[in-house]
């Protein structure tokens, strides 16, 4: 299951630092998060670190998205080949063995 955040959000910036997999962003009025990058920290933490830092708790499992562990765990690696592959390009532009 991705999270989402609730309009109840004070825009307090905590969340958006402690997200590993870059999934939230500022969007017009609050924070919010891409679930199609939100593993619940699954792969990195056994909880959500945007869920411990909120201090309104306004981050609850998002209905529309709903994962199993295996599934979250399925995202982070597929995020993890990409960022490895972006930096792979970005050495190679740099003329820099990747790696």
């Amino acid at each position: 299951m991705a999270l989402m955040i609730t309009d109840e959000c004070i825009n307090c910036d905590v969340c958006e630092p402690e997200c590993p997999n870059e999934a939230i962003y500022l969007g017009k009025e609050i924070y919010e998060i891409d679930p199609k990058r939100c593993t619940e920290c699954v792969g990195h933490f056994d909880e959500p670190q945007c869920v411990q830092v909120c201090p309104v708790a306004c981050i609850p499992v998002n209905p529309d998205f709903v994962e199993d562990r295996e599934t979250l765990w399925q995202k982070f690696r597929r995020l993890q080949a990409e960022a490895q592959q972006a930096q792979a390009v970005k050495a190679t532009a740099a003329g820099k063995p990747a790696g």
